[in-house]
């Protein structure tokens, strides 16, 4: 009996011995193809980013002009013609401010090429009077252009290479929001075609609000632009800078660049400075970069926070996201996509964690507003239901803006 126990018993070391149970992670074939379906839309929409892009900016310039297409609708003018003057317009205004700029930073460039010499000069004579700067002076005086035109060879070719390709998305972005706005009711439909009606209303309210955010941003960047043109207008015309006015317009027309905007209005400006001395030229290029520091910790946040509804510290957040992740491109898309991912959440009725939505009154009004929809556009094809659906939200839209 004690033999039967002893050999029944197991000593530590056989249990050491015995091999440890293997876990076995098996996927589900569902899941399996969800992660494959996932993989191939990611790996699609990285290769047609341009093509994304060219889109997102199209709905921008549709957003953007659209209010103005259906002023005049309202006075009676047909859409496409409406369409064809807003466009018209608009390439009118850009052609005057590029008429009222262009030639005179040409004619600075032609300025500074012509005086380049006595420039060198003087900024070497300025090096010389400080003991720290002292020995930039004289390879400054040794500079020679055969050297830097020669290694600058490659860069110049990318990048004129990428200035053709600029020209041909932003011919592309033209003609895709051209076509939209001209075919707004026939694209409106097909989108509402493929969303379940039970959606619809909603859905038209998601679009009548990315349309007031892109009209805010807008809005937003016409009131930076006009801040940063009467700033250097004033500090241009006090420094008695040649051609003050068309300087201060191009700073506000490059102002629509995020952080980059006012230093690309430091070369130019300093430039038609060079002959006022270099102590004018100090003060211009100290005083833009004030500005430009100012304006991108300040003036945008504040703006931009109170006529997209972001905390400042959102808009400023945003910014340097957008601009470390996709450059100036992300950061020129960074707020709208920040409002209108608030937006979705509002109108999706989405409770965020931490809160608690209140929204009762709400749902109930969503309610109404989707039963009084089936109810005008039973039977009618999605076009003309899209018209309803947009009509009824409009409706809410307006009478929510009386009530706040």
């Amino acid at each position: 009996m004690l033999t039967a126990i002893s050999h029944s018993r197991e000593s530590p070391l056989d249990k050491a011995s015995d091999p440890q149970p293997v876990q076995r992670i098996e996927l589900h074939p569902r899941t399996l193809l969800a992660i494959v379906v996932t993989l191939a839309v990611c790996w699609l929409l990285i290769r047609l980013l341009p093509v994304l892009l060219i889109v997102v900016v199209a709905l921008f310039v549709v957003g953007t002009l659209n209010p103005a297409v259906e002023w005049l609708e309202r006075h009676r003018l047909s859409r496409i013609w409406a369409v064809v003057v807003v466009f018209a317009g608009s390439f009118l205004v850009v052609a005057l401010l590029a008429a009222l700029t262009l030639p005179s930073l040409f004619e600075q460039a032609r300025d500074v090429i012509e005086h380049e010499a006595e420039i060198r000069e003087r900024v070497a004579e300025l090096l010389d009077k400080s003991r720290v700067t002292a020995k930039l002076s004289q390879p400054l005086r040794q500079l020679h252009y055969d050297e830097l035109i020669k290694a600058s060879a490659g860069p110049a070719l990318i990048a004129s290479t990428r200035v053709v390709e600029f020209v041909a998305y932003l011919a592309s972005t033209i003609f895709v929001a051209l076509y939209t706005m001209i075919d707004r009711d026939r694209l409106r439909g097909g989108l509402f075609a493929v969303v379940p009606r039970r959606h619809h209303v909603r859905l038209s309210r998601v679009l009548i609000q990315l349309e007031t955010i892109v009209g805010g941003y807008i809005r937003g960047q016409a009131l930076t632009s006009l801040l940063i043109t009467i700033f250097a207008l004033a500090m241009f015309t006090a420094c008695q800078v040649p051609n003050a006015l068309a300087l201060a317009v191009f700073a506000g027309v490059v102002d629509v660049l995020p952080y980059v905007g006012g230093v690309l209005t430091i070369v130019p400006a300093a430039a038609a400075a060079a002959g006022q001395g270099v102590v004018t030229v100090l003060v211009i290029v100290i005083s833009m970069l004030a500005y430009q520091e100012f304006e991108s910790r300040f003036v945008v946040p504040r703006v931009y926070g109170r006529i997209l509804r972001l905390p400042s510290s959102v808009v400023l957040v945003s910014l340097l996201t957008g601009g470390i992740l996709m450059g100036i491109l992300g950061a020129l898309l960074v707020l709208p996509i920040a409002a209108a991912i608030r937006m979705l959440i509002e109108e999706l009725r989405l409770e965020l964690p931490g809160e608690r939505a209140d929204d009762a009154g709400l749902r109930k009004r969503d309610r109404a507003a989707e039963r009084e929809y089936a109810a005008r556009s039973k039977g009618m094809p999605a076009e003309q239901s899209a018209a309803i659906a947009v009509e009824i939200s409009e409706e809410r839209y307006r009478d929510d803006k009386n009530a706040v």
